[in-house]
């Protein structure tokens, strides 16, 4: 008899044990993660701007998770990236190519780890509402987007900004009510600008300000090629310039119940807006009319450049760049994905717009691509503009 007791007592004790560790397993099994508690979770450190959006998505993050990565991101501007220590990063992800350059020529200088990896594109734009755009199309400044599908022509969402007139009414002291934006509802008797990130810290801004630099009168469609016509094209556009928020708040600010008063024109990518315009369609069944887009008439398409800093950091790059699980997410997150020939991919972020009953904004009259000035005299206006360093291009950060 006292020999069988200690086998019930096991079998008390044992069962709870193994309902817990199938309930566990079922509970793995379900989030796709079984085989992680045997794996080793590398966690990366990384460092960006507008991109750590995508890093932050659920959806990405459980993805890498099943790949045994888990992701800390620090935020900060594009060129803030640029011109900073990596010491203690595994990858940067600063979002267009200026940034990148500067990165790589100091990495290359220093002889340390760099692999760049070009996942995906978003056009700079530029954000505001539905009341300052129609004000803009009544003086003849912007007009409807040709060619935006599943759109209604009384509320289109996507129109082009023709630059020339745009910048003329700026240098001129234009203001909102000059423009007539009474009509429209409202009173604004606040000069017309143009709000961006801080020009010191963000890609967004260095290139907008490229584009007005290659736009404004005089220039003659060309990038400056000396030291002396980067100055003076700097002091040409520098009224025409208006920044001050950071890199981060500027969307988020735009997007907010109280970004209509404080910055009614601002800086953005397109993919900031495509994915706004999705969760508006997913919670509400309907689109937020409201806010529009501006597209200049000369445009740059600005290339994030993923840059590993050591062999962790590439695999990400890798996962980013052929992984089909994140390349869905980004198209689904308003990239557009480009194939391995640094192509746009397909129609991929087309169809996934029209399936939503999201206009598809149209690249047909926004193919006049302006070319970016070299990073010497870029970085020149950038300095000059901002009142900041410039980057040391013969390798390490200022000062």
């Amino acid at each position: 008899m006292s020999s069988r007791w200690p086998r019930r007592r096991l079998a008390t004790v044992l069962a709870p044990a193994l309902a817990v560790t199938l309930i566990g397993g079922v509970l793995l099994a379900q989030s796709g993660n079984t085989a992680l508690p045997a794996e080793r979770i590398v966690t990366l450190e990384g460092r960006m701007a507008s991109k750590r959006d995508y890093f932050e998505d659920p959806e990405v993050q459980r993805i890498l998770l099943r790949h045994h990565i888990r992701l800390h991101i620090t935020s900060a501007g594009s060129r803030e990236v640029a011109v900073r220590d990596l010491s203690g990063y595994d990858f940067v992800f600063p979002s267009g190519q200026p940034a990148g350059d500067l990165i790589t020529t100091r990495l290359a200088a220093e002889n340390k780890y760099a692999k760049v990896h070009r996942p995906f594109v978003s056009p700079i734009v530029l954000a505001t509402y539905r009341e300052y755009a129609e004000t803009l199309r009544d003086a003849g400044i912007a007009t409807p987007q040709p060619g935006a599908s599943a759109g209604d022509p009384a509320q289109p969402l996507y129109y082009v900004l023709d630059m020339d007139k745009f910048l003329s009414g700026i240098n001129e002291g234009k203001r909102w009510n000059d423009l007539g934006i009474q009509g429209h509802g409202i009173a604004n008797a606040n000069r017309i600008v143009v709000q961006s990130p801080d020009i010191c810290e963000s890609n967004s801004a260095g290139t907008y300000l490229a584009l007005v630099s290659y736009t404004w009168r005089g220039n003659g469609g060309e990038v400056p090629s000396t030291d002396q016509e980067a100055d003076a094209r700097a002091d040409a556009i520098a009224p025409l310039m208006q920044q001050g928020l950071p890199a981060s708040d500027v969307f988020r600010t735009y997007i907010s119940p109280e970004g209509k008063g404080i910055a009614p024109l601002v800086v953005a990518y397109e993919h900031q807006y495509l994915t706004y315009q999705a969760q508006v369609r997913a919670e509400s069944k309907r689109l937020d009319t409201q806010r529009v887009l501006l597209y200049p008439s000369t445009q740059f398409v600005t290339q994030p450049e993923f840059i590993a800093l050591n062999r962790d950091g590439d695999r990400l790059g890798e996962l980013l760049t052929h992984d089909p699980g994140l390349r869905r997410r980004a198209m689904e997150l308003g990239f557009r994905i480009l194939d391995p020939a640094g192509k746009v991919a397909g129609d991929q972020l087309t169809r996934f717009l029209e399936d939503r009953h999201i206009p598809v904004p149209s690249v047909a009259g926004n193919d006049t691509r302006s070319p970016m000035p070299r990073i010497r005299y870029l970085e020149r206006m950038i300095s000059r503009i901002g009142d900041c360093p410039a980057a040391d291009l013969a390798g390490g950060p200022p000062a």
